[in-house]
């Protein structure tokens, strides 16, 4: 039977641990890697002090727009609705369609009011002429009347005219007296409704002018239409629906002038200002389509000074939270048309603080070589 023993060891008369070169070598290895990790460092600290040092960025950034909201300005039941939610619409297109006939009957009924003030104030002109006639007959009556009394009374004293002569006389003169008076008072009267006027600038006509004007408004604010070019979203209103002016019926987001709303770190704000150029990354297209803009404006204040329930930092029990600021960001008008942008979107932002000669109101130059 063969024994299962060991075989024995050679000994081949080399000493590894005291071999005088694994020293060396281990400390080359030790120099190479210091050198690298040197040299990687240096380049990291050089790249973080001369170039990006120079930018500061956020994913806090959304897309946003100035969006329409489209509103009745009078009140009537819905005849027909040109438009559905996604809808592209340009500024002017008819959206709604309100009945019209009761609009229609109230500029009948100012057209009518202002002919009736046409003819009234061009009978106040022909009543100024009949009535200055008036006074005319009236002042030769009463020049007549008192020529007879001064002849009755010279002759009264002779005993010529008897004493009910006399009265005739004297109360014919009172009459006429009293006729002329109420004449010219008649023609004053009627004077007052044309003085310094003509048929076109007289009040009566100018105010029914208005009413019929207004009327005529009212009618074409039947017809709603488009206040700007966009895309049509929530859309609430239906046929046969009963409106009052102002509830709001839909709203158009104008794609053309998307902008973005970045919310920096307020300790990264210290060399942002107004002009600076951005590039911004959204996550609708990726990493590999880049959007460029230009700051046009930082907010008045933190996001949470406009909450709706303040940050009450006046107790005793206080942490400090840091806060953003929001900044807006103009987009490069041709990007923005080859790769339409909608509202509500996830962007990164990245300002390049060293754009300094954009900045001190020069960001208007910025948009209109961006445009």
């Amino acid at each position: 039977m063969t024994s299962m023993l060991p075989e024995p060891v050679t000994d081949t008369g080399i000493d590894t641990a005291s071999s005088p070169t694994n020293p060396q070598k281990r400390k080359r290895l030790f120099l190479v890697l210091g050198a690298v990790v040197a040299k990687i460092a240096f380049g990291y600290a050089w790249y973080q002090h001369s170039y990006a040092s120079h930018f500061v960025s956020t994913d806090n950034a959304y897309t946003a727009a100035e969006t329409a909201q489209v509103t009745p300005t009078v009140a009537g039941i819905v005849r027909e609705v040109y438009v559905a939610d996604t809808a592209q619409v340009n500024a002017g297109d008819i959206v709604v369609v309100l009945d019209d006939t009761d609009a229609k009957l109230a500029l009948d009924q100012a057209e009518a009011e202002l002919g009736r003030a046409l003819r009234r104030v061009r009978g106040y002109v022909a009543s100024d002429a009949n009535l200055a006639a008036k006074v005319i007959a009236a002042r030769a009556d009463l020049e007549r009347t008192k020529v007879e009394l001064n002849r009755r009374q010279a002759l009264a004293d002779s005993g010529s005219v008897s004493t009910e002569e006399l009265t005739k006389a004297v109360n014919a003169f009172d009459t006429a007296k009293a006729n002329f008076a109420a004449a010219e008072a008649a023609r004053e009267a009627n004077a007052v409704f044309i003085a310094g006027t003509t048929e076109e600038n007289n009040p009566e006509v100018t105010l029914m002018r208005a009413k019929r004007d207004q009327a005529r408004v009212n009618l074409e604010r039947t017809i709603i239409r488009a206040p700007v070019t966009g895309v049509v979203a929530r859309r609430s209103v239906q046929v046969g629906q009963q409106l009052q002016a102002g509830s709001p019926i839909l709203s158009i987001v104008p794609l053309a002038n998307v902008h973005v709303d970045a919310n920096f770190k307020e300790g990264q704000l210290a060399k942002v200002q107004i002009g600076q150029r951005v590039e911004i990354e959204s996550d609708l297209y990726g990493s590999n389509v880049k959007y460029h803009g230009v700051v046009i404006g930082l907010s008045g204040g933190t996001g949470s000074t406009f909450a709706t329930i303040p940050a009450q930092n006046a107790t005793g029990n206080w942490i400090k939270v840091v806060q953003r600021l929001p900044v807006r960001i103009e987009l490069d008008k041709n990007e923005l048309a080859e790769r339409p942008l909608q509202i509500g979107l996830s962007m990164t932002a990245t300002i390049d603080t060293r754009s300094k000669e954009n900045t001190n109101g020069q960001h208007k130059k910025v948009l209109s070589k961006l445009n």
